[in-house]
């Protein structure tokens, strides 16, 4: 199982709704709060890319945000994801 690391903020609904996800499948997530650290949300930024959250890594690959997990479910790539036996294409 790889590490999945999640970004996120208490006031998100996308962030509850990517950490449900995780959820469903059992996964262990370390929770990255940003609420009230702006440079916790300023390195995700760097990281990412992008300054929404959640922000999401799975091992060193990095999802994206909720709408991102949710898609890789749906084409079936997120178990395999998980279990660090695929990397996502980027086609």
């Amino acid at each position: 199982m790889q590490d999945v690391v999640v970004y996120s903020s208490k006031f998100c609904p996308y962030c509850q709704r990517a950490l449900a996800l995780l959820a469903q499948k059992g996964v262990p997530v370390t929770v990255i709060s940003v609420d009230d650290q702006p440079q916790v949300r300023k390195t995700m930024a760097e990281k990412a890319g992008r300054s929404s959250v959640p922000q999401i890594w799975i091992g060193n690959t990095h999802v994206g945000g909720c709408d991102d997990l949710h898609v890789l479910d749906g084409q079936g790539l997120l178990d395999p994801l998980l279990a660090g036996t695929s990397e996502p294409s980027d086609s």
